[in-house]
């Protein structure tokens, strides 16, 4: 069964689902731990293939609006820490790219943007605040990329209300 765009996704204003996986280099990686700062979580169908290289590289090469609000990114697919790993090195990110490879999917099933029909995440993305609230949500259909202009207005928005 296919999930309705979205459906079960935490909504703005939703204490984001707590999580702990593997990044690229197998070290455990858990959401709680970034608590204090803003943390973008970024869900992609697969590793290598053309949209979600184009969005990847699109934060590499925009590093600077996470860098300024000190945000950390976490990238997150059904893919193994092996193949996460050889797709980091060949594109250069230096974020982490995490591995919901086994059980399948179990992180994306949480966020609402796992796609049972083809064993993949959706183009999902939650920015967090300081407190692992949500405060942005949009999830993109299959073949349509994000637009990393909205994330920049996102984590500028963050910051304006970690200053006040």
């Amino acid at each position: 069964m296919t999930l309705p765009l979205g459906a079960g996704s935490p909504a703005v204003g939703d204490l984001a689902p707590d999580f702990e996986l593997p990044n690229q280099f197998g070290e455990p990686v858990r959401l709680s731990a970034y608590r204090g700062r803003p943390v973008v979580v970024l869900f992609f169908p697969f590793a290598f293939s053309g949209i979600c290289t184009g969005e990847l590289c699109e934060i590499r090469d925009g590093w600077d609006a996470f860098a300024q609000v000190d945000a950390e990114v976490l990238a997150v697919s059904v893919d193994s820490k092996f193949a996460q790993r050889a797709y980091a090195a060949a594109e250069g990110y230096e974020f982490s790219l995490l591995a919901d490879f086994w059980p399948h999917g179990e992180v994306a099933r949480r966020y609402g943007v796992f796609d049972e029909d083809s064993g993949m995440a959706l183009r999902g993305t939650f920015i967090l605040d300081d407190d692992g609230v949500v405060r942005y949500r949009v999830v993109n259909p299959r073949g349509q990329a994000r637009d990393i202009a909205e994330y920049r207005a996102a984590l500028a928005e963050v910051a304006g209300s970690r200053a006040s």
